[in-house]
């Protein structure tokens, strides 16, 4: 078996504190290899929250009386003072993470975060990220270095925020290779925005139809492909008037426009202003 974890203050007591908005005081990881069971069961629970990651095999938990199977890409949430009632087995090849948290603001803070509290599985899948945000938790309590308490709420912060995400596209139905395609043309988009893009033929790149695509950006991005573009584009021909001293006709070409009449008109329709205007408001408001 292999486990590594790190506690605030070096103690593996349960911490209470209601001084605090939020506070991490423990987080780790344990796998299985050799062991054949690992068992854990407190029948009060403990005074603060436990959020569980099973990323490799699954889980077997005691929920409301009845034994259920978690399998990998998934996390159980315990309140305070809830039975804790769950094992892992070796043959299995476990292997999941945890971390506790306290402080007077934890179910606001859950629930702005789009956390339910009357669940205790929460679907969130299986993601590196969220290892890395796990790992680098542990690291913290571990290390103690200048501000680790800042950082962890911030790491523990993070990680809500990717568990929403995540659990908003399966709420969506949006599976693993759609999500993986439509990261893929985000990342894309990104490089490439400043040149000419057609959809068809990156859709045809990728062996996809036009409209399967553009449906799928639409339900993964909240716009279409276009107006995914398009905003990248406005948004750094702002950066580029507020920042630099270019003309509108440089500025066009530089976020993708050859035809300055019509980068104007796109940035009046999306801005409220012309890009001369918007020049102009901004020195005379936020300039230095």
């Amino acid at each position: 078996m292999y486990v590594n974890s790190g506690y605030l203050f070096n103690s593996r007591l349960p911490y209470l504190d209601k001084t605090r908005a939020l506070r991490i005081t423990s987080a780790g990881i344990y796998q299985l290899f050799t062991w054949p069971r690992l068992p854990t069961w407190r029948p009060k629970g403990r005074i603060d929250w436990q959020l569980v990651y099973v990323t490799a095999g699954e889980g077997h938990f005691i929920l409301d009386g009845k034994e259920v199977t978690v399998p990998a890409g998934n996390m159980v949430l315990y309140q305070p003072k809830q039975e804790q009632h769950y094992y892992f087995l070796g043959k299995d090849s476990s292997r999941y993470w945890f971390v506790h948290f306290t402080g007077r603001y934890v179910k606001s803070i859950l629930r702005h975060y789009g956390i339910p509290l009357d669940a205790y599985i929460l679907h969130t899948g299986i993601s590196h990220e969220y290892e890395e945000l796990f790992r680098r938790m542990r690291d913290e309590l571990t290390d103690c270095a200048w501000g680790y308490e800042e950082n962890l709420t911030f790491l523990f912060r993070e990680l809500l925020i990717r568990m929403h995400r995540r659990m908003h596209e399966e709420e969506l139905h949006i599976s693993g290779f759609v999500r993986n395609e439509m990261d893929y043309a985000k990342e894309y988009f990104r490089a490439h925005y400043n040149e000419e893009i057609s959809i068809e033929q990156y859709a045809a790149s990728r062996n996809m139809s036009t409209s399967w695509f553009g449906k799928s950006f639409h339900e993964a991005a909240g716009m279409s492909p276009k107006q995914y573009i398009l905003e990248m584009r406005i948004r750094n021909a702002q950066v580029l008037l507020e920042t630099t001293d270019g003309t509108i006709s440089e500025i066009s070409r530089i976020v993708g426009y050859e035809n300055p009449m019509y980068f104007s008109r796109l940035f009046r329709k999306a801005a409220g202003l012309s890009p001369a205007k918007y020049r102009k408001v901004y020195k005379e408001h936020f300039a230095e």
